[in-house]
């Protein structure tokens, strides 16, 4: 093969010097792993659907309340209008990556590794770990809140336990079921955003019961912009800034889904690109729709907005309650209750496949690449599920302000990561070109390497700038000070304590001419070998083909 005979002249090139000088073992990747591997059971539908999955949820139906509440309608459909187009260009520089080298067990640490440099990689991804894990106890106490909606009675702990313990029930059961599971789980979500966009249009133009058309009634009073902090256009301006700030956490973590399902789906060359040249319309769709159907049919100044109050209704909620529309508002609160239930069980997923790829790597303790007879990595899942047990901070606090302080915490670690992410494709950008392999690429994200720069650049302000709030005067809470920026030293502590007690003595970045952009595709090639795309029928499967 060509491929082959590339690689074997690189390396009659570059001698057994290349090897020990780049000390990563890229072809000893735990391609057959003694405890057991992982899984191909991810068809195209359960790809798509679990990426989509991971991006609805609490972020979109409740945290979207606090952010309308805090800076009014127009800085959220600013702010999800301008973070949908950051998303895309990093899931597409991703699924260019992904697709190239889809190895079995491949996490984005491992890319980081091989791309950029090993300590890097290893505080990479277990500040992934991290944020990941944070997540299914932050989408607890949102369902805990939501909860409330309808009883007081019950005790949130009861709540935060059983959709916990399901979320890990779910996660140790073969890839293949949980894949179904999470499809119908985000059909739901996927349906109800499209009803919701539709009822949000009938509001608009008064087909309610009460007849009220209200169009933009609520941009003239109480307004399109609340001033963050100062009066006039600098408070508009701040108000905008800490709108996409906030906005991040409905987002983060979950472009990264499609590249971390690599290893575990079917015809990756081809699902893995058809997923990441889609994304954009689905977050178009039911982002910046749901930010504005947001904005029409609530006013910043309800009462009943996260924020304001231990909201335990989404804002979609309160804006059918508002219009008098009867029992379709507990209707879309319990889908609200799945959407976080969903997006929960996702990241533990998410968690679990990033401590299982460590482990292969050898970032992590061995014990954690064993999988049961399922290809499950069952270790990974079970130590994934631990800091699950931050729900419970509940109990002793108010449920809004658990959520706050864990969702600001896992947005900060994943801006990290995500501009480590963009540093990592730029890496793998110059290899690929200095090796000639550029047009062997199954697929390139487009408007390369200036899109990438461009989303590098606002990326690292808003990852800077996440706590500017904390340091106005009056506006200082150590609680705030804390979350907008404890990941900063977490993630110095693990890059420079790896690097350190490794000892390394190598360059603090890998020279493009010392990586390896070839090694793992014969296991790449043995897989997407016999791969025939399925060939529609009619004119309904044709439909089902486009759309998954």
């Amino acid at each position: 093969m060509e491929i082959e005979a590339k690689n074997a002249d690189r390396d009659t090139e570059l001698g057994s010097q290349h090897v020990s000088n780049v000390d990563l073992k890229f072809r000893d990747f735990e391609r057959t792993i003694e405890d057991g591997n992982v899984e191909r059971g991810l068809k195209s539908r359960h790809i798509q659907l679990i990426a989509l999955g991971g991006t609805i949820g609490t972020g979109l139906f409740i945290g979207s309340g606090g952010v309308l509440a805090e800076t009014g309608p127009a800085p959220l459909l600013i702010s999800y209008l301008i973070m949908s187009a950051l998303v895309w260009i990093l899931t597409l520089d991703l699924a260019e990556m992904a697709s190239w080298l889809p190895l079995r067990g491949m996490t984005i640490p491992y890319l980081v590794q091989r791309f950029v440099e090993p300590s890097l990689a290893f505080a990479f991804g277990w500040n992934y770990w991290f944020a990941y894990s944070m997540i299914p106890p932050a989408e607890a106490t949102a369902s805990a809140v939501i909860m409330e909606y309808w009883t007081t009675t019950v005790p949130p702990a009861v709540w935060i336990t059983i959709i916990v313990v399901v979320c890990v029930l779910l996660n140790l059961i073969a890839v293949k079921y949980y894949g179904e599971v999470e499809f119908w789980f985000a059909s739901v979500k996927v349906i109800a955003i499209l009803v919701l966009l539709i009822i949000g249009i009938v509001i608009f133009f008064g087909g309610t019961p009460t007849h009220d058309r209200i169009g933009f009634r609520y941009w003239d009073h109480p307004g399109s912009f609340k001033p963050f902090l100062k009066d006039g256009n600098t408070g508009k301006f701040l108000a905008v800034w800490d709108a996409l700030i906030r906005a991040g956490f409905s987002y983060i973590l979950s472009p990264e889904i499609i590249a971390n399902t690599a290893g575990e789906c079917q015809a990756p060359r081809r699902n893995i690109p058809k997923a990441a040249r889609r994304y954009i319309w689905r977050l178009l769709l039911f982002y910046v729709g749901g930010a504005l159907v947001i904005g029409v049919i609530v006013p910043y100044n309800d009462k009943r907005l996260l924020g304001v109050s231990n909201a335990s209704a989404s804002p979609f909620v309160i804006g059918i309650h508002n219009a008098g529309i009867p029992v379709l508002d507990h209707i879309l609160n319990a889908v609200a209750l799945t959407a976080a239930w969903s997006a929960g069980n996702s990241q533990l997923y998410s968690a679990s496949r990033m401590l299982y790829g460590m482990a292969c790597n050898g970032k992590a303790p061995k014990i954690f690449r064993r999988c049961n007879r399922w290809g499950v990595p069952y270790m990974a899942v079970l130590a994934s599920s631990i800091l699950s047990l931050l729900a419970y901070l509940n109990l002793s606090s108010n449920g809004a302000d658990v959520f706050v302080w864990l969702t600001t915490i896992i947005t900060v670690s994943g801006m990290i990561n995500w501009n480590i992410i963009l540093i990592t494709y730029l890496r793998f950008r110059a290899a690929v070109k200095l090796n000639g392999i550029d047009h062997q690429l199954p697929f390139k994200s487009p408007l390369q390497p200036y899109s990438t720069y461009g989303t590098l650049a606002i990326l690292s302000l808003m990852c800077i700038t996440n706590g500017f709030a904390v340091f106005f005067p009056h506006n200082f809470t150590p609680a705030k000070f804390v979350t907008s920026y404890a990941s900063f030293p977490i993630f110095l502590i693990l890059y420079l304590g790896h690097r350190f007690w490794a000892g390394r003595k190598t360059a603090w970045i890998t020279p493009v001419t010392e990586m390896d952009v070839t090694s793992g595709l014969e296991e790449v090639e043995e897989t997407t070998r016999n791969d025939i795309p399925p060939i529609p029928r009619n004119i309904f499967e044709r439909i089902w083909f486009f759309i998954c």
